[in-house]
């Protein structure tokens, strides 16, 4: 597996696309690791300090990823090294999209990340530049269909990936109306621990988990864990967090979903950062779900987390551990040797999935609920079902994952 993850890592992206903003300090980049198929596929992020290096990791992670998701392409990913929260955020995405146009017109596809809202920012921004949809390169240039079927194929992507959840066994009860992209990760990211409890043995229900960030990812994530019984022990985010040894039920995080401040945990309860990080991570949990930022993840905080009862790391984020290598570094490779491993690339495709799934021209069932997250619990269901197969021990799932699909693209 070694060898032909470095072989991977080693070959060169087929395109990057590099841009300075004439009227701000912010600069970008897209890259492509290669048009696999025709196409490429990746969103976009936005953080202060974000360089080449990451995107092309994270570009990298698509390409395997859409081993899992499908379609069968190539990875990509944009990143703009920017402060999210600064009141220019609009203009500098409104240029940096009308930059990249003729890529997403053609041949890429993206969609939201890290700082960037998918139905908020992504569509009306390419929309204004009369992109039919943000993944309209991806049916150009992987599915290159006849007009009318290229109509249905956007007509889907715009319909689901936009449409209000309505199946009360999707969506919290509340006032607020919640997308299926609002959604879909997180939901991926639990069911992935859900279905490892059922391949490799053991009761969620019984399960304590710690969740690492507090945005769409991690509040969804918690959010599903703590209907299927799981109670939450610890929650830390950038600007604090929470830690309850008897662990956090159902309603106590549906209060705590509903009372975010955009991405932000919010809670008269909130221990500050430094006090809770020097706790969490001896606090005790079977489940760990890193969904904050990448490489955040340092090896005293695995070994903390694995001395006190880890069972199984569901990747929130893309690629979450500390570690210099892309993919599979030291810390990884330390947690993947004394817990379950559920890599990014099957935890976190329920976005992917989705528009692989409503893209799919040969998908004709109507779009509903129950139908786009069936699918994302399935999909995730048959990657762990060939993990398990390659290896049904309780570690060792990364390495045996990134063996199959590098497999595919080697």
């Amino acid at each position: 597996m070694k060898d032909l993850l470095k072989k991977f890592e080693d070959k060169k992206p087929e395109i990057v696309f590099e841009w300075s903003d004439p009227e701000t300090e912010a600069e970008g980049w897209a890259v492509i690791n290669s048009l696999r198929n025709g196409a490429a596929g990746g969103g976009t992020r936005m953080r202060v300090g974000l360089d080449k290096r990451e995107v092309e990791s994270l570009a990298k992670t698509m390409e395997i990823k859409f081993t899992v998701s499908g379609p069968q392409i190539g990875g990509a990913k944009s990143g703009i090294n920017f402060d999210p929260n600064d009141p220019r955020k609009e203009e500098v995405l409104k240029r940096w999209y009308k930059a990249v146009y003729p890529l997403l017109k053609n041949y890429y596809g993206t969609g939201g990340d890290l700082n960037v809202d998918e139905i908020h920012e992504v569509i009306p921004i390419t929309e204004g530049f009369g992109l039919w949809h943000p993944q309209e390169g991806v049916v150009n240039g992987h599915y290159d269909p006849p007009k009318p079927q290229k109509i249905h194929m956007i007509g889907r992507l715009r319909q689901g990936v936009s449409k209000i959840l309505e199946d009360q066994n999707y969506v919290p009860t509340s006032d607020k109306k919640y997308t299926v992209s609002d959604m879909i990760t997180g939901f991926g990211v639990a069911e992935s621990v859900r279905h490892f409890y059922q391949l490799w043995g053991g009761d969620i229900t019984t399960k304590r988990a710690i969740i690492q960030g507090w945005g769409n990812v991690g509040a969804t994530a918690a959010l599903y864990l703590a209907k299927y019984g799981v109670k939450i022990a610890g929650i830390i985010d950038r600007n604090g967090g929470i830690i309850d040894t008897t662990g956090l039920d159902l309603d106590a995080i549906k209060k705590l979903f509903y009372d975010r401040r955009g991405n932000e945990l919010v809670a008269d309860e909130l221990i500050p950062f430094d006090q809770c990080n020097d706790q969490i991570w001896s606090t005790g949990a079977e489940i760990f779900i890193p969904a904050a930022a990448s490489r955040l993840v340092s090896r005293q905080q695995a070994e903390q987390l694995i001395a006190n009862g880890l069972e199984v790391v569901a990747c929130g984020a893309n690629v979450p551990f500390k570690d210099e290598a892309i993919f599979y570094g030291p810390i990884a490779e330390y947690v993947d040797g004394h817990a379950a491993l559920i890599t990014d690339f099957i935890s976190n495709c329920g976005m992917a999935r989705t528009f692989a799934y409503l893209m799919d021209p040969k998908n004709d069932r109507k779009i509903t609920d129950d139908e786009i997250f069936t699918d994302i619990s399935q999909t995730i269901e048959k990657a762990l079902v060939k993990v398990h197969q390659e290896n049904p021990e309780k570690t060792g799932l990364g390495e045996a994952a990134f063996k199959i699909a590098l497999s595919q693209l080697i």
